[in-house]
């Protein structure tokens, strides 16, 4: 048995064989960066600058790009520093803090998600109530309860993983330090106690995504009760961004967790991490701007000047 400080660097997977094939892995990896970069620095932006975004959507929204940032900064780089180079090296602590960070941004993320879907609920079925429950304090409240939550869920099971001693070796099934490759690397009985952590957030996980069912079995009960045609496209046009976002980021992150062994293969658990670590970063942007046109109008301003 050896400890795990005893074991560093460990090694991540490496992308492809082939020095082509690395180098076209550096180029995807850095097209997806920079756009998802750009796309939520102008978001930001927009909320930052424009008066009439100052609503609890848009300051939401403004919390999930800082989230989709921190996210893709904490993968992407060492994934494009080592297609660059090579190589499929990362150090023990730098392991640690990628594992800290992913997961303290992502959790954040689908706290916000759920939050952002509270905000739905309450705008479409309680409308007159909106200013009450969602004003400005209760918004910061919220969001900051979303931040600190993701910070204790990343610290527990970072905390947890990495005091846990290795015994098969140092080689990760990844491209970035996940817990679950860590535990694969655990001896059996030390890692009983990780386990029992996750099962507790997959309660938690289990919990919001319930409510979110629920809120949207609502707001769809309550949108077709809509006489007018204007008026059930203008409410389905505020909820369908946020439905797009929940359904990508939860559909691919639960596959990637309890898809069945049988399907599990190095080429498709990397390309199902890509789809829930690195692409909706990207797409979350585009998919709110595309059906509002206030966000619209001010990112064209913001174009235009830059």
């Amino acid at each position: 048995m050896c400890n795990s400080s005893s074991i560093s660097p460990f090694l991540l997977l490496a992308l492809a064989d082939t020095r082509q094939l690395q180098l076209l892995h550096f180029c995807l990896f850095l097209g997806i960066s920079l756009a998802a970069l750009l796309a939520n620095g102008l978001i930001i932006s927009a909320g930052a600058c424009g008066q009439h975004l100052h609503s609890p959507m848009f300051f939401f929204l403004l919390n999930l790009a800082l989230s989709d940032l921190g996210s893709i900064c904490t993968t992407v780089p060492k994934a494009m520093h080592n297609s660059l180079w090579g190589t499929s090296h990362i150090s023990y602590s730098a392991c640690a803090a990628q594992v800290f960070f992913f997961l303290f941004f992502i959790s954040a993320e689908y706290f916000l998600l759920t939050i952002m879907c509270y905000d739905r609920y309450v705008s479409i079925c309680k409308p007159l109530h909106y200013g009450t429950l969602l004003g400005s304090r209760a918004c910061a409240h919220m969001a900051a309860a979303a931040w600190a939550s993701g910070l204790l869920n990343g610290l527990l099971h970072t905390a947890n993983t990495f005091s846990l001693p290795l015994c098969q070796g140092n080689a990760l099934g990844q491209f970035f330090c996940e817990v679950p490759q860590i535990l694969k690397l655990s001896c059996s009985y030390y890692k009983l106690r990780e386990l029992g952590l996750i099962a507790v957030s997959a309660c938690l996980v289990f919990g919001c995504f319930v409510f979110i069912v629920f809120s949207y079995v609502q707001i769809f009960r309550v949108v077709l009760r809509i006489p007018s045609e204007q008026g059930r496209h203008k409410a389905f046009s505020t909820c369908l961004p946020h439905l797009a976002v929940v359904s990508l980021f939860v559909s691919t992150g639960i596959f990637s967790n309890l898809k069945p062994p049988s399907l599990s293969s190095p080429s498709l658990d990397v390309a199902v991490s890509v789809l829930y670590s690195v692409v909706p970063p990207a797409l979350n942007p585009l998919i709110y701007s595309l059906k509002n046109q206030e966000l619209k109008e001010t990112l064209r301003k913001l174009s235009g000047l830059l």
